[in-house]
C-alpha cells in the first residue's frame, strides 16, 4: 500500500517538474490566467512569440530555428521588443501558450487552422521525396521508374501514403513512428538514407529539405505533385501563416504588414535553411478559408 502511494506521490512530483520546465519556471505560473490568478497582459512593445524549446529547423531555446530568425525581422521591422514562451508543440501547444497569454503570436501554422486568426500566407511547402545524388535516381513524378528500385521511408499515416497506395508503391514502404519520438533526431530518414538503409526518405518539406541540407551525404530534394484527390486525409501541400488569438485584430493587420515589407528577407531565410516553399494558392477552404486568390 506505502509502495503505491510513494508511487502516485513521484509521479505527481515528476509532473509538475515537467510543468515548471515547459512553462518557463515557477515565476510563469502566475501568467497562465487560471482562475483566481491574474492572467499577463500583452504590452504595446512586446513582440511575444509562441514556440516550441526543441523543435528545429522551425525553432529552438537558441533561436537557431528558421520561425526564430522570422520572428527577429518582423519584431525589427514593427521596432517591438521579442520574446519568446516556450512550450512543447504537442496537445495543448495552443491552450498553453496563445489562448492563455502566454504569448500572442505563433510564426507558423497551417492557413485553415481555425483554433486560431491567420494571416495571409507567406509561403506553401509541401512534402517530398528525397535521395542520394550518388543513386543516379531521377524522381520527377509518381510515374517515375525509379520510384519502385528501392526502400521508401515514410511517416506512418503521413498523407503521402494515399499517394503511395494509389501508384501501387505501398510494397516498397518502410515506415517510421508518426510522434516524434524525443530520444531521436528528426532528421533520422535523412540519416537512414545517407546510410543506405532505405534509399528514398518521404518528409514534410521544410523538415525533410532542412536535413538533406545538413547532410554530409549530396541529396537532391524534389516537391511532390499535389495529389489529385485533393481531401485532408491525403493533401500534401499547405498554405503556411502567421497566428494571433481570436479578435485580436489589430494586432493581426500590424503584422501582415511587416509580412509583406519583409518578404525578401522572409523567402531568403527559408532558402538558407533548405525549405522548398512555392507561392500560395487557394483552391479550396483546406487552402485557407477566409481568404481568395
Amino acid at each position: 500500500m506505502f509502495k503505491n502511494i510513494l508511487k502516485v506521490l513521484i509521479l505527481i512530483a515528476i509532473g509538475a517538474i515537467s510543468f515548471v520546465s515547459y512553462a518557463g519556471g515557477p515565476d510563469r505560473w502566475s501568467s497562465d490566467g487560471r482562475p483566481g490568478q491574474t492572467a499577463r497582459v500583452p504590452k504595446d512593445h512586446e513582440f511575444k512569440v509562441c514556440a516550441d524549446p526543441n523543435n528545429l529547423p522551425f525553432s529552438n531555446e537558441k533561436q537557431e530555428g528558421f520561425e526564430n530568425k522570422i520572428a527577429a525581422v518582423l519584431a525589427e521591422d514593427l521596432n517591438k521588443e521579442l520574446s519568446f514562451q516556450f512550450w512543447p508543440d504537442r496537445f495543448g501547444f495552443i491552450r498553453n501558450t496563445l489562448k492563455s497569454k502566454r504569448c500572442d503570436v505563433l510564426i507558423g501554422t497551417g492557413s485553415a487552422v481555425d483554433m486560431v486568426k491567420t494571416s495571409k500566407p507567406y509561403y506553401r511547402s509541401g512534402h517530398v521525396w528525397i535521395y542520394r545524388k550518388d543513386s543516379g535516381y531521377n524522381i520527377k513524378d509518381w510515374d517515375s521508374p525509379d520510384l519502385r528500385k528501392g526502400i521508401i521511408g515514410i511517416v506512418d499515416k503521413s498523407p503521402v501514403a494515399q499517394s503511395l497506395n494509389a501508384n501501387d508503391l505501398m510494397a516498397n514502404a518502410k515506415p517510421y513512428r508518426l510522434m516524434r519520438d524525443l530520444t531521436k533526431d528528426p532528421g533520422q530518414l535523412v540519416t537512414h538514407l545517407a546510410e543506405k538503409k532505405i534509399d528514398i526518405a518521404i518528409m514534410w518539406g521544410p523538415i525533410g529539405g532542412y536535413f538533406a541540407k545538413k547532410s554530409s551525404v549530396p541529396m537532391e530534394v524534389v516537391l511532390i505533385p499535389e495529389f489529385e484527390d485533393v481531401k485532408l486525409s491525403g493533401k500534401t501541400y499547405w498554405n503556411i501563416s502567421a497566428a494571433v488569438r481570436h479578435g485580436d485584430k489589430d494586432r493581426l493587420k500590424m503584422i501582415e504588414g511587416a509580412l509583406d515589407r519583409k518578404k525578401d528577407e522572409i523567402l531568403k531565410i527559408l532558402d538558407d535553411f533548405g525549405i522548398p516553399h512555392t507561392e500560395p494558392v487557394f483552391r479550396n477552404k483546406l487552402d485557407g478559408r477566409q481568404y481568395k486568390k
